[in-house]
C-alpha cells in the first residue's frame, strides 16, 4: 500500500501568495515572485522547494492531450467490493490514469484517463480495470469536448 503523502503544517500567507503567483504564471522567476511577496529570491526558492517536497504543489507543464495524439479522454466511475484503497493502489500504477479520487456516493473511485483511441480505452477498461480484484462495475463518461480547465483557483 502506498504511503500517505506527508502533511505540511499550516501554510502562511506569504506561501499562499507564492502559490498564487505560480498559478498565474508557472514560469515566473523567483526574483519576480520575491518582489511581489516581499522576500528575497533565495527565500522564495527555499519556500517553493518546501512546498513541492511536502506535496502542497507541483510545477508542471499542462498540455492539451488532443494535440499530443491522445484523442480519447474519459472519467470512469468504479464500484468496489472490499477495501477501496487496494484497488486505488493498483489503479495508480496504470499509465493512462491521470487523476484518481476515492469518493462517497454511487461510485467508490473516480478516475480520469487519457488514451490514444477508443480501442485503447476499451483495452484499458477490459484488460486493466475491470479485471482488477475488487472491481464490481464501472461506468465510463467519455469526454466529447473540453470546455474549461483551470488551475488558478488560488489558496483562499
Amino acid at each position: 500500500m502506498a504511503a500517505a503523502p506527508r502533511r505540511p503544517g499550516p501554510i502562511d500567507d506569504i506561501s499562499k501568495r507564492i502559490i498564487e503567483q505560480l498559478q498565474a504564471d508557472g514560469r515566473r522567476s523567483y526574483g519576480e515572485i520575491g518582489k511581489a511577496v516581499g522576500l528575497s529570491e533565495a527565500a522564495v526558492r527555499q519556500r517553493v522547494q518546501k512546498l513541492t517536497e511536502t506535496g502542497v504543489m507541483q510545477i508542471v507543464a499542462v498540455t492539451d492531450p488532443m494535440q499530443l495524439g491522445f484523442n480519447r479522454q474519459a472519467m470512469i466511475g468504479i464500484r468496489v467490493s472490499g477495501d477501496t484503497r487496494s484497488v486505488a493502489d493498483a489503479l495508480e500504477k496504470l499509465q493512462a490514469v491521470d487523476y484518481l479520487v476515492l469518493t462517497a456516493g454511487s461510485f467508490d473511485i473516480m478516475i480520469e484517463v487519457v488514451c490514444e483511441s477508443d480501442d485503447d480505452l476499451i483495452e484499458l477498461l477490459n484488460s486493466q480495470i475491470r479485471s482488477l480484484p475488487g472491481v464490481v462495475s464501472t461506468e465510463t463518461f467519455v469526454y466529447l469536448q473540453l470546455r474549461k480547465q483551470l488551475y488558478d483557483w488560488g489558496t483562499r
